[in-house]
């Protein structure tokens, strides 16, 4: 039951942010899931793997809701989803697999010094300057590839690559955020494929898991996740964004710090 209420509270807290700043939740779920996984009898060589795999999981279910209201707005480039989203999902598997080739402290590293870099962004970079076109079929196929790969391995929905390398290419902001959540489904289908089948074969798996995905963690952190995004868009038009972006990226940092020295 403890668990469960901090799976509702994390998905809460996600929820919120992703609401309020357009960031995805897998930058703060997968660390949290960590922490809270060391406390239950998951062991600590699968923790890892399986925090990654319950959170691409549960982008999956909170990436259709986001992608719908984008839809409707009229803001999603769905030539441009078609485009890159093969590439993302042969990026999404190869990711899934190199996941399963890194160790528990491997992955760790990985992504504690991508979440450093993201922090970093968010707090004083900017997006790249808007100065050519979109790429042709290859460079998109290519581009997904990255996209899908990056962002298996760390357990998000891709917008912190996505939205940049579309911007770069161009693409309004608006379009470059709604297309990119659209983009966040096939990065979370195919990865949470991925996860699932390269952990099928691990003995130690916890009750209630299939693969790396443990699926109570799914639904309590997806519930709360869905009732509390909404809350985060009202707050974005009352709210500091500016001084609440700094905020968050000093909280990735910590988080990023901490999965980088975590035993």
């Amino acid at each position: 039951m403890d668990a469960l209420i901090l799976y509702l509270l994390l998905g809460a807290f996600a929820g919120t942010v992703a609401g309020l700043l357009g960031v995805g939740g897998g930058l703060i779920i997968v660390p949290v899931l960590v922490f809270v996984f060391a406390g239950e009898n998951i062991p600590p060589p699968l923790i890892m793997h399986i925090a990654i795999g319950t959170s691409l999981a549960t982008i999956v279910v909170t990436s259709v809701s986001s992608m719908r209201a984008h839809h409707q707005h009229g803001a999603v480039i769905w030539s441009v989803f078609g485009w890159l989203s093969p590439g993302i999902v042969i990026g999404a598997l190869l990711g899934a697999a190199i996941a399963d080739q890194l160790s528990s402290q491997g992955l760790r590293t990985f992504f504690g010094i991508f979440e450093l870099g993201v922090a970093l962004k968010m707090g004083f970079g900017a997006n790249p300057a808007s100065h050519r076109k979109l790429p042709g079929m290859t460079g998109m196929a290519i581009a997904g590839v990255i996209i899908g790969t990056v962002s298996a391995i760390v357990g998000i929905g891709g917008g912190i690559l996505t939205v940049p390398f579309l911007s770069w290419c161009n693409v309004s902001m608006r379009q470059a955020v709604a297309t990119s959540a659209a983009c966040g489904l096939p990065i979370a289908l195919a990865g949470t494929v991925g996860f699932i089948l390269t952990g099928m074969n691990e003995n130690s798996l916890p009750e209630w898991s299939t693969g790396y995905v443990f699926w109570p963690a799914v639904a309590g952190v997806t519930a709360a996740s869905m009732m509390f995004a909404p809350l985060g868009a009202r707050l974005a038009h009352t709210l500091p964004i500016a001084i609440l972006r700094r905020i968050f990226a000093l909280f990735l940092a910590i988080l990023g710090v901490r999965m980088l020295i975590i035993n």
